[in-house]
């Protein structure tokens, strides 16, 4: 008799728990989608994307990062808000632009990791207050001969949003004021080379 009535007190007890554990989660603003790339030129590039996880709490979002420097070259990672793909074509994206940071191969093993985490926390959090509604995503570059992270937004043209975006990036990655960033159009970009694309804003 003991024995019987003591077992829905334990279930009873496991689904308050459970309860529990979902009340202590963080949600964050948004809902984010995390994307792998992995070059290879014989498929079509958007055959080369994958999405890996949809993120929207603060303990999803810990437990799913890893550490840029890991990835081989030729891969990237974009983490980009729900209903936004990492990709030009996208039509949030189309007449928006990029704050782009380029850090030489030697700096992979002691800045990369350090700065990519900081451009997660800067779009999870809402880093830049009302201008992160302009905020689409951002993406990670490893290449051979040096590595890109860039914070994408969607209006190239909102002159104020940008700027403000741009300043407070580089205030939270910690950049020194000799170091300039440059904000590219993605219509200049996708029509030239990256090395050839014109900075529409610096900070």
């Amino acid at each position: 008799m003991a024995t019987s009535s003591s077992t829905p007190r334990r279930r009873r007890a496991r689904g308050e728990g459970l309860a529990e554990v979902k009340l202590d989660l963080h949600p964050l603003q948004n809902r984010w989608v995390l994307w792998f790339f992995k070059s290879d030129r014989g498929r079509a590039w958007q055959d080369n994307l994958h999405q890996v996880t949809m993120v929207d709490t603060v303990e999803d979002f810990w437990s799913h990062i890893q550490l840029a420097s890991k990835l081989s070259p030729g891969c990237d990672y974009a983490l980009f808000k729900d209903g936004i793909q990492p990709m030009w074509e996208d039509s949030r994206n189309q007449q928006g632009g990029r704050w782009l940071v380029s850090l030489a191969k030697q700096q992979r093993h002691c800045e990369l990791d350090r700065l990519w985490l900081e451009t997660l926390l800067c779009l999870i959090g809402d880093s830049f207050e009302e201008h992160s509604r302009e905020v689409c995503g951002a993406v990670i570059n490893i290449r051979p001969k040096g590595d890109k992270i860039a914070v994408w937004t969607s209006d190239a043209e909102n002159q104020a949003s940008v700027l403000r975006i741009g300043q407070v990036y580089k205030e939270r990655l910690g950049l020194s004021m000799k170091t300039i960033i440059g904000y590219q159009a993605h219509t200049d970009t996708a029509s030239k080379s990256n090395s050839l694309a014109k900075n529409k804003f610096v900070v």
